[in-house]
């Protein structure tokens, strides 16, 4: 059974599984037991491959940070920047602990794997409230009040107006008196040029020149 374990594409089974139920708890509500499971599996892969316990430890720690720091992101920040870090200490432990090359890049693989379909879970179960921005659950449509262009953006397009500052490429123009930032659509505009506005998607605001 050892010898089972330590096969290189054990790595992938292994670290898949374990990421994909411990990122399946954070998503979902499942009172701990994708948690044990998670752990039990991740904790089986580094010690059939580290022989020091201590190094099991430290390298368990750096990928249970890794996840605590994707929590934090969808709890509190939801721009991917602690989530990117997350992932990376999670590859990075598994990718030390793994005995060859074979096995790191199965192992990282399996990262990889494991979190894509731990979102299958939200589909199954219903998801922890503090990722409900993450997942949808309320959707941004027009019928619920919701648009992704507010109504004064949306009667922007088409119209004409004049530069208050150069457009390199952005900058701030002036429409229907009042002020908006917009970006050219690439080229230098002058101060005082006078300019239409031929797209708007949400709040950006995109002109050109009228001559």
């Amino acid at each position: 059974m050892n010898e089972l374990l330590q096969l290189s594409f054990m790595s992938f089974v292994i670290v898949g599984l374990g990421t994909m139920f411990l990122i399946g708890e954070v998503l979902v509500n499942m009172r701990g037991i994708f948690a044990l499971l998670g752990v039990f599996l991740i904790t089986t892969f580094f010690y059939i491959n580290i022989p020091d316990v201590s190094m099991i430890i430290i390298m368990f720690i750096i990928y249970i940070v890794g996840l605590l720091l994707i929590v934090i992101d969808g709890k509190i920040l939801n721009d991917g920047t602690l989530t990117t870090l997350g992932i990376a200490s999670m590859i990075i432990s598994v990718s030390i602990a793994a005995p060859d090359l074979a096995s790191g890049i199965y192992s990282v693989i399996g990262i990889i794997v494991g979190a894509l379909l731990s979102l299958i879970f939200l589909k199954i179960f219903k998801p922890r409230k503090m990722w409900g921005k993450i997942a949808l659950n309320d959707r941004l449509t027009t019928e619920e009040g919701y648009t992704t262009l507010t109504e004064e953006y949306t009667m922007l397009e088409g119209l004409t107006g004049i530069t208050l500052t150069e457009l390199r490429p952005t900058g701030t123009v002036k429409l229907n008196d009042k002020e908006y930032s917009a970006i050219s659509t690439g080229n230098l505009i002058n101060k005082g040029e006078e300019i239409k506005v031929i797209n708007v998607d949400g709040t950006r605001v995109k002109v050109d020149q009228t001559k």
